[in-house]
């Protein structure tokens, strides 16, 4: 996908209010389609604040990310970036892994 057009939002919404055809904005903003266009318009609008910002159900409730990591299907243990720089590791880094009763530990080679 694309990378998302940068448009002057405010001079969007003063040509739109002007009266303009939609096919001279079109030109103008170089859009190639109408469906790019109103898009921008809307995004324009909410940025504005005269249209209120859409929601999705898809945003999650827990906002902190997860904590976690898993085996990929070549075997690799894949560990969050997040984790791994909360941790302080670097790339390069190496571990001594065992086994314990309550899972695995991990402890960072010098």
């Amino acid at each position: 996908m694309p990378a998302k057009k940068k448009v002057n939002h405010k001079k969007l919404l003063e040509s739109v209010k002007s009266g303009k055809p939609q096919s001279e904005i079109m030109k103008e903003f170089k859009f190639a389609t109408s469906a790019q266009f109103k898009t921008h318009y809307l995004d324009a609008l909410m940025d504005s604040g005269v249209a209120p910002a859409i929601t999705t159900g898809r945003a999650s409730k827990n906002t902190e990310p997860a904590k976690e990591a898993f085996v990929s299907k070549r075997g690799s243990v894949v560990i969050s970036k997040i984790l791994i720089e909360e941790m302080g590791f670097t790339e390069g880094d190496k571990f001594s892994v065992r086994k314990t009763k309550s899972g695995i530990s991990l402890k960072k080679m010098e």
